[in-house]
């Protein structure tokens, strides 16, 4: 990089990125045996195996396995809706002319299946202190939409939120609550497990996850009915029949045995990569005690994140100038000031990723008419210009951790 404030540094030697696949060869073992069986399909040991871990793990009745996450998202929009508003059998648009309360920083796939499903996502902004679903917002929400009845929570970068205020609200409406844990797998709110405190769950095994399957996902509820349609709707909604035979619109959608057989390798040093993660998230803290900056927060009584990404947000005051358009960002050097697009551009040059924050859904131009609600100013586009997400590979060392920690505090020399 041309620029004298980063002299003596160099280059990492192997692309550095945000979140990669850690596998242990536990992984292989059970895919090996799923091929060697020929049991490659949509049946399988495999996923039997799993369902019973996540199900025991969580302490949940039912896990359904999902080819992903928005499968399973997609699912648990649908099937809420039908026992709130009925559907018909072979009928789309199970959402049509409804809207649902939604999380306004997350990936658009938590949105998503609400426009599957034909409904209007109203996003609620974000509280400073989790960077999660604010109640406040979520209470006025229902005062300017008292109709609605059902809520999409996501927890942003594995850190809960505020998980007894929010579903305090949604039981005080009489609304259902979708729990997208995609992020937050084994964190903690109160000792529990997220993908505890939705009527529907869901957790993603994607590449990038705490734990993979390289893609995946999965259902988590208590309803034995729910558990049930989520089956049969996955496998395109076969009815009991010897031919194939379907009275209601299905889906494509059950995790595979070769996808639940990584997740099996995996499962047994999920609390490894979650204590690196950890480690991760404190190292950088340390390192940037003397900066104005702070880490992505988190409520330190209640819960117990698992770190999936080590964020930063940037002081207001410690701002340079940054403008942003829908595809590209410039900035301007200032002395004792930085920005998320200097040190992410900082760290690309020495061949590190970082990304920013997830951009707020009512800022994404396919949802820029929908409703957002909020009540302390918009905090969600807040966090989304001064924050950043910092490479959080848990295979980092700390020789690496303390080069990135230099480059970003040569960004504000």
């Amino acid at each position: 990089m041309k620029d004298e404030r980063f002299a003596g540094i160099e280059p990492f030697e192997k692309r550095l990125n945000l979140s990669t696949p850690t596998m242990h060869g536990d992984d292989e073992r059970w895919v090996v045996e799923a091929i060697k069986t020929n049991w490659v399909s949509t049946v399988g040991e495999n996923i039997n195996v799993v369902e019973a871990e996540i199900a025991k793990l969580t302490g949940r009745g039912y896990a359904v396995g999902l080819s992903s996450g928005t499968a399973a998202l997609h699912l648990a929009v649908r099937i809420l809706a039908q026992e709130l508003y009925g559907i018909p059998k072979t009928g789309h648009g199970s959402l049509e002319g409804k809207r649902v309360f939604c999380t306004d920083m997350t990936f658009d796939a938590t949105a998503n299946p609400i426009a599957y499903e034909g409904g209007e996502a109203v996003f609620i902004d974000t509280e400073p202190e989790t960077w999660n679903m604010d109640p406040e917002a979520l209470e006025k929400a229902f005062e300017l939409y008292p109709e609605v009845r059902l809520v999409m929570l996501a927890h942003l970068y594995g850190i809960p939120a505020k998980v007894d205020e929010l579903r305090a609200v949604c039981k005080a409406h009489g609304a259902l609550l979708i729990e997208d844990a995609a992020e937050s797998f084994l964190s903690t709110y109160k000792g529990v497990q997220t993908g505890c405190f939705g009527d529907i769950s869901v957790f993603s095994w994607n590449g990038n996850k705490l734990i993979t399957g390289s893609s995946g996902g999965m259902i988590i509820t208590d309803d034995p009915a729910w558990a049930a349609k989520a089956r049969k709707w996955s496998t395109q909604a076969r009815e009991a029949a010897p031919w194939y035979q379907h009275a209601e619109l299905g889906y494509n959608y059950r995790m595979s045995n070769i996808i639940a057989g990584v997740v099996r390798g995996q499962l047994p040093h999920a609390e490894e990569h979650l204590a690196q993660k950890k480690a991760n998230y404190q190292r950088y803290k340390k390192g940037f005690a003397d900066l104005p900056v702070r880490m992505n927060p988190y409520d330190a009584v209640n819960s117990s994140p698992n770190f999936w990404l080590s964020c930063l947000l940037i002081d207001r005051a410690a701002m340079c100038f940054q403008s942003r358009t829908d595809t590209a960002a410039t900035y301007s050097t200032e002395k004792g000031r930085s920005c998320p697009t200097e040190i992410l551009e900082a760290l690309s040059a020495f061949n590190a990723e970082g990304r920013p924050i997830w951009k707020p859904m009512h800022l994404q131009p396919i949802y820029s008419e929908n409703p957002f609600v909020s009540v302390h100013g918009d905090v969600s586009a807040d966090i989304f210009e001064r924050g950043l997400c910092l490479p959080s590979d848990n295979k980092m060392t700390a020789e690496q951790m303390d080069s990135i920690i230099e480059i970003v505090h040569r960004c504000f020399m």
